[in-house]
């Protein structure tokens, strides 16, 4: 076991017990709390600049905040964020900004979004009432150390002055302060495989990182074809794995230094002989203490969701709340993914544009997210979509869609990620059809006829095309644009393997996070066939 990793999470649980009664009490109360945390945010930048600019100090209700509080898009955040680059204060917010972290998002170019100590706390609200729930329903989980999915450090092509730090060294920098120490403690990879840029190499150390902690208990990952494919690479790496474990520290020699000593570690023969008599086709084998795996699981990702489920017979896989880098907002719960009503305040726009408190939302209907934070977004679109498919207490459970912004439409046939996702997702069901990857995108021959390809894993990809057509059709854009032959049948594209891999590979060239990189039932770009031929498949 990972020294110290069990008394490590036993002082963040009690530290987080106070947030997760918050919480817990917030959810009957879902409208006072929102209310609530609202008033302090415009009372404490009530003497900013944004905040003079739209009279927070005359704001006495929500009422007033909406008709007065503008809703924004990163471009109109732009200028303000440039005001702090340049060393201004109270621009945003009162309490100073820390750092901007980039995100990119699904969508777009580099954001760069303020943190502010108050984020900070809001954050953690979110991460300890989760972590404490998940605790509480697992209580073998806080025994033993965890792995959560570490971001490789990716070079910043922009070089461009700013008086505050852009970016974090390290994940757990998110959480700050003392929480992020302890949570340190609990880590069975140390973050400095973050400095390995060959992915190969990366998840080759992540897996003798791993395969040392028997003791393994919890595994927190993005997309779950990100693990999927560190154990497709197990028996391959297997005899070289077991050498290292059994010598200790790492047989290979052109590490940076720092990850070079954060992989020393003192042989261990015993767990080498151990290994030697499982099976790493059979994860519990090598971790038979290994209870929980957190990862997406709505929108494209649940495809992927269901074959780890699949591959790990016995553990539990828990979906991830709706999180980004600018809020978190929504929490695993119950079964559940409620609202993370003591975090941020949120409205949600309906399709027809109208905006509406929390407590206003309605079960079985679609909206997008609107957020307000202490880091100093008001009222700030994150363009994704959710759907509200029940309460927890009186506070509304959602379910992530996709990106708002997904839309593709060449020839007039307005297809949106969202309907995409659902008509993939009940064309497999039919067809019993299991995939982990799965996206739809436009594609021109050489005629310049475009038409759309389903690029997948798998082989029983006609009768699956043929099927997703007819679901497409229910869109009657697409059905009309499919019967005037402005857009070609549909087309398949076979991917052998490592499909998300190469996904992934794509948006990190762009200047991506990993964590920023969504999974995608429909993408606009029309270059993927050239992508998946030279990758992987």
């Amino acid at each position: 076991m990972k020294t110290g990793a069990a008394f490590a999470n036993s002082a963040w649980l009690a530290a987080s017990v106070p947030a997760w009664l918050r919480f817990r009490t917030a959810l009957q109360h879902p409208a006072e709390t929102q209310r609530r945390l609202l008033r302090g945010l415009l009372a404490g930048n009530a003497a900013t600049a944004y905040g003079r600019a739209h009279g927070f100090g005359e704001i006495r209700d929500y009422g007033q905040f909406h008709a007065r509080v503008p809703i924004v898009e990163y471009d109109d955040v732009q200028p303000w964020i440039a005001r702090i680059m340049r060393g201004e204060h109270a621009v945003l917010t009162r309490e100073p900004v820390t750092r901007l972290v980039p995100t990119s998002g699904s969508t777009g170019g580099r954001k760069l979004i303020p943190f502010t100590a108050a984020f900070h706390r809001e954050l953690n609200a979110a991460i300890g009432s989760w972590m404490v729930d998940l605790c509480l329903r697992h209580p073998s989980v806080p025994r033993g150390p965890a792995y959560w999915s570490v971001s490789p450090a990716i070079a910043d092509s922009t070089l461009e002055k700013s008086a505050v730090p852009i970016g974090f060294d390290d994940d757990s920098a998110y959480l700050g302060g003392f929480k992020q120490r302890l949570a340190e403690n609990t880590f069975a990879v140390p973050s400095a495989l973050r400095l390995v840029a060959d992915l190969e190499c990366s998840r080759y150390l992540t897996l003798l990182c791993l395969l040392r902690q028997r003791d393994l208990r919890l595994v927190s990952v993005w997309h779950p074809s990100f693990l999927a494919l560190l154990l497709d690479a197990l028996p391959r790496r297997w005899d070289e794995l077991l050498a290292d474990i059994a010598n200790g520290g790492c047989a290979r020699r052109d590490l940076p230094p720092a990850v070079s000593r954060a992989m020393q570690t003192s042989a261990q023969p015993a767990r080498a002989r151990e290994l030697r008599g499982a099976d790493p086709a059979k994860p519990l084998t090598l971790w038979p203490f290994l209870k929980v795996v957190s990862c997406w699981g709505d929108g494209q990702a649940a495809l992927a969701f269901a074959d780890l489920q699949r591959r790990l017979p016995g553990v539990v896989l828990q979906a991830k709340g709706l999180l980004a880098t600018e809020a978190f907002v929504s929490i695993p719960l119950r079964g559940k993914h409620p609202l993370a009503v003591t975090s941020h305040f949120f409205e949600f726009a309906d399709a027809r544009g109208a905006v509406f408190p929390a407590e206003d939302l309605k079960r079985g209907e679609t909206y997008s997210v609107i957020v307000t934070t202490a880091g100093g977004l008001w009222r700030y679109r994150l363009g994704d979509f959710v759907e509200v498919d029940g309460l927890v207490g009186k506070t509304p459970s959602l379910r992530f869609l996709g990106r708002g912004r997904s839309v593709s439409d060449l020839r007039g046939e307005k297809l949106a990620e969202p309907f995409v996702t659902r008509a993939i997702a009940e064309t497999c069901a039919v067809l019993g059809f299991a995939t982990p990857f799965a996206m739809l995108a436009p594609e021109t021959d050489s005629a310049g006829a475009w038409s759309y390809t389903l690029f997948a894993e798998g082989t029983a990809l006609p009768e699956l095309t043929a099927r997703l057509d007819a679901a497409l059709r229910e869109n009657p854009h697409y059905a009309l644009c499919r019967d005037l032959g402005q857009l070609g049948p549909l087309r398949s594209f076979q991917i052998v393997s490592h499909a998300y891999e190469t996904f992934c590979a794509v948006g990190i060239s762009e200047g991506q996070r990993p964590g920023d990189i969504k999974p995608r039932a429909l993408s606009s770009r029309t270059d993927w066939r050239q992508r998946f031929s030279a990758g992987h498949g």
